[in-house]
């Protein structure tokens, strides 16, 4: 009969390639540091390939078939969380844990609300998520750790699936006694001459420069930043505008100055928000049941974006 490998000697090499050393996976696990050591050992024997090279100084590093089986394993074992917490309920409830990666500038406009109405709407589905930037969530949920991810729908990478949740449009920030703050609207070309405080992130950078350059405006970048609250913080200190996506409820700055947001009166293409997941991979029921939730809730409430 053949050597079957076992769920537990997939757990012990996922968490010893998520921790980097054996001793940080038996931490975790919460047994003994051989026992994970011989359970690799002995899951490497049964596959007939090296998964981790070990190294005093550098800790565990993945070969190229770890590589390959991690994300594999991830699904594996999630989809066995899966079927143990459905079957409780004859498959029917979607429950489990389920971890969502969001965009770190969408995360704290989007992701509390839809994080309580989702727990209530499934209160056997232990939700955690994650934030970073479009690569970072990309990887993660490639390498299996996220299951879907909500991002900005542009440099998609190969093998990740999406669909668009809604679109937005980029508005002016203008410190409150700016002279464009006492016009409804703002051309983009009234912006030529003006400082720019620009949002120093990936890939809002790249499409707020397309937006004015778009309409003849060569932005003049008097200070960049990685921190949206450091843009309305500048702006509001008169240090020149910026364009934004996201707009808290106050327009207020940290320092409680206050700033004044304006539409853009010329047409901008939008940048869509999406729903990610990877390719060819069927989702859990967990996942699934968030995405048709993520687009009820854009269908009841359009303003979302």
């Amino acid at each position: 009969m053949t050597d079957r490998i076992s769920l537990r000697q997939l757990d012990y090499f996922v968490v010893a390639a998520q921790t980097g050393t054996m001793t940080g996976a038996a931490r975790q696990l919460f047994v003994s540091q051989a026992a994970v050591s011989l359970g690799i050992a002995e899951l490497e024997r049964q596959l007939g390939v090296q998964l981790l090279l070990r190294s005093k100084s550098k800790g565990l590093t993945l070969t190229e078939a770890g590589r390959v089986l991690l994300p594999q394993a991830r699904t594996l074992l999630a989809r066995t969380d899966e079927l143990q917490a459905g079957l409780r309920d004859v498959g029917q409830t979607p429950a489990g844990d389920l971890l969502v990666g969001c965009f770190t500038t969408i995360a704290p406009f989007l992701l509390p609300g839809l994080l309580e109405e989702f727990q209530r709407a499934h209160p056997r589905v232990r939700v955690d998520f994650v934030e970073g930037s479009l690569v970072d969530l990309q990887h993660q949920l490639l390498d299996g750790r996220c299951e879907v991810a909500v991002l900005y729908g542009v440099d998609i990478q190969p093998g990740i699936a999406h669909e668009v949740l809604y679109a937005t449009e980029p508005h002016v920030l203008l410190p409150r006694d700016h002279a464009l703050a006492r016009r409804s609207t703002v051309r983009l070309r009234d912006l030529a001459d003006q400082d720019m405080i620009m949002l120093d992130v990936p890939p809002s950078m790249r499409y707020f420069t397309e937006v004015l350059v778009g309409a003849g405006v060569s932005p003049r970048v008097r200070h960049r930043t990685r921190s949206f609250e450091m843009v309305r913080s500048l702006v509001a200190r008169g240090f020149g505008y910026s364009l934004l996506i996201q707009r808290p409820a106050l327009d207020y700055s940290y320092e409680g100055r206050e700033v004044t947001v304006r539409p853009i009166s010329d047409e901008v293409v939008p940048l869509p928000v999406v729903l990610a997941r990877p390719a060819g991979a069927t989702p859990t029921r967990r996942a699934a049941a968030f995405a048709a939730f993520c687009h009820d809730c854009v269908a009841r409430d359009p303003g979302l974006g």
